[in-house]
Parts: C-alpha cells; structure tokens; sequence
C-alpha cells in the first residue's frame, strides 16, 4: 500500500470528507476553500470551527496548504496524490464529447498522421487543455533504402516501404565518405533489411554487422552505423509527437509565476525533446497513467498535471500514446475516461486499417 493509502485509510469519515471536499472545490474553481464554505452543505451540522481544526490537521499530515495569507485551504502534490488514488469519482465521456473525437476517425484516407492530428485537435478541444500524441513509427515492411550525399558533412537516408510510404532523414555522416562506399553501404543494408519493419532491422543489422564484417570496409561500416542510428531512438523525427491547444493552458493561469511555468513548459513542448521517455511514461501497464507535478519527469518546472494513455496494435503492442497535460486543478474525472477513450478508438482504428 502506498503512503498516501495508508493515510487515507487511518482518516476518519469526517477528515475523509473535509479533505475530499476541499480538493473537489479547489478542482472546480481553482480557488482556496474556506470552513464557513465547507459547513454550508456537510453531511453533519459541524461548526466552522471544527472545521477548522480538521483543516489544520490535515496541513500537518502534508495534504493541504495556505496560499499566501488566505483562510481558505488548497490540496498539496501529495493530497492531489491522493484523492486521484483513492477518491476520484470516474465518470464515462459523455455523448457531445465522445462524438467529437468519433468525428476526426471518420475518414478513409491513408495519412495516418494527419488523422492524428486531427484526434489531438479534438482532444484539446474537448479537454481545454494541451493535447499530447505520439504517433506510432511506420510499420511496413522496407523495400528499399539509398544514401543520398548532401555535402561533406551532410547526407540522407532515403527511406521506401513496400506499401509506397517514403521518409527521408538527414544524419551527418562518417567523414571521408565516397560514393564507391555509400554505394556498399546501401547495398549491405538492403540485403539486409528488405521485407523487415523498421522495429526489427536494429537488431538485425548489428547481428549482420558483427558476423559480416569482412564484407565491409570501415568507411562502410561507420557509414551503416550512422545511418542506422537516424532511425532507432535519436532519430526519431520530431513530427512524431504532435501538440495541439498550447493557447488553452494560458487560459488557464493569470498569475505571473504560474504564466513563467507555462512558458517554460511551451519551451519543453516545442523542442518536443524526450519522445521515447513519454512512450516509456506508458509502459508499466496498459491504462491510463496520472502524473501530478513534479511526479512528471518530461514537464516538472511546469508546475502541470499530464494524463496520458497507450495505444495498441493488433499484437497488444503499445506504439504510440495519447496524453492531454494542463494545470494540476485538471478535472481528472471528466480528463482520465477521454484519454482512455481516445487511446482505445486509436488502437482499434489502426487495427482496422493494418487489417484491410
């Protein structure tokens, strides 16, 4: 059991409810929740000064804090923590929002990115907040690749799949290269990798490289390493990690401090750095995962909350993920059933489009 389950646990029914109704209200309207508000509508006729002396019990066990000098009390992390572990209330999306998101998968065309981008469009629109996806790496079996020279210290890896899909990815090569080995490069690899998916060549290519190695010469060989490296993890492209609704996060905050964390965060999300770390944010189980604050390793300076949910292949393979991030005063309840939502209608429309 978690520290914070235990706490909740040993809290009696009257701390349980003070607590639960101090974060609900701080959750609905961002603002510091008051004893003479809480005794309006308790479930027992309680004075406000009791009320009061649950409040600062619960500040002492590290659950809730004083803002500036107000009476009223907001949820630390770890209350947050909490009430999202052990008291949120989930609810189902409802039908205007379920239909919006149904809306961006309703078209036949095969540009499985732009499809994407039009569920992220949706998702922060329906969340108002800032919507995450990763899209999945194409899955095709390779047909070809070509080393394309750009300069001396600039090359590309021309990229064609068997289902016509082509990308192109810049990497520096080794220096000195010539034509001569760029043409034994592409012709090693080729031999290698046609018929396999970009998730299996990695691991094949190195296998071939340390049984074959005779058969390439060591301008060769450093040029196959490099461009093998332009598509496994430093290579993945940006683009594959769509932003949509950064305006809705400025909504969100009119304090000065808070606006320099979401600065900071727009800074993080435009670099779009640490791609493969926000997949790996999904791995230890096939939910939906809350990360509240600093408990988010990608936007922690933020001061933000990120939602965010795998998606899956046919094979119940995770190959990409959606997420919608914003301030920690997210309303889980309504955020956590729409990611979760859009997760599995994204798996399960490229499970039907692999199976056409």
């Amino acid at each position: 059991m978690t520290d914070t389950g235990k706490l909740l646990d040993d809290m009696n029914e009257r701390s349980r409810e003070v607590f639960r109704r101090v974060v609900e209200g701080y959750l609905d309207t961002g603002d510091p929740v008051g004893s003479r508000t809480l005794t309006r509508d308790f479930s027992e006729k309680v004075s406000a000064a009791t009320i009061r002396n649950v409040m600062q019990d619960l500040e002492y066990m590290g659950l809730l804090g004083s803002p500036h000098v107000s009476a009223g009390r907001v949820p630390t992390q770890m209350g947050l923590r909490m009430f999202v572990d052990g008291l949120l209330e989930m609810g189902v999306p409802d039908t205007s929002d379920r239909e919006k998101i149904d809306a961006t998968l309703g078209s036949n065309e095969r540009d499985v990115a732009g499809l994407l981008d039009r569920v992220g469009s949706a998702l922060s629109g329906v969340t108002h907040g800032a919507s995450l996806v990763l899209t999945p790496k194409h899955e095709a079996p390779i047909k070809h690749l070509d080393f394309v020279p750009l300069g001396p210290d600039q090359a590309l890896v021309v990229l064609v799949f068997a289902d016509g899909h082509v990308e192109n990815r810049l990497f520096q090569p080794p220096a000195g290269q010539t034509p001569s080995s760029m043409r034994e490069a592409a012709n090693f690899l080729n031999a290698v990798i046609e018929g396999h998916t970009l998730s299996e060549v990695s691991a094949l290519v190195q296998k071939e490289i340390s049984t074959r190695r005779q058969e390439l010469d060591t301008l060769s060989q450093a040029l196959v390493e490099n461009g093998l490296a332009s598509w496994e993890g430093s290579g993945d492209t940006p683009e594959r990690l769509i932003v949509r609704g950064r305006s809705n996060l400025l909504h969100e905050s009119a304090e000065a401090e808070d606006l320099d964390r979401i600065r900071s965060l727009f800074d993080d999300l435009e670099r779009k750095r640490d791609i493969a770390e926000f997949l790996d944010l999904t791995q230890d189980g096939d939910g939906v995962r809350i990360f509240i604050g600093s408990e988010n390793k990608l936007f922690s300076l933020s001061g933000s909350s990120l939602v965010v949910s795998p998606y899956m292949n046919a094979d119940r393979k995770i190959i990409g993920a959606v997420g919608v991030i914003g301030p920690t005063r997210l309303n889980y309840g309504r955020i956590v059933p729409i990611v979760d939502y859009t997760a599995q209608l994204v798996g399960r429309m490229l499970t039907d489009r692999s199976e056409r």
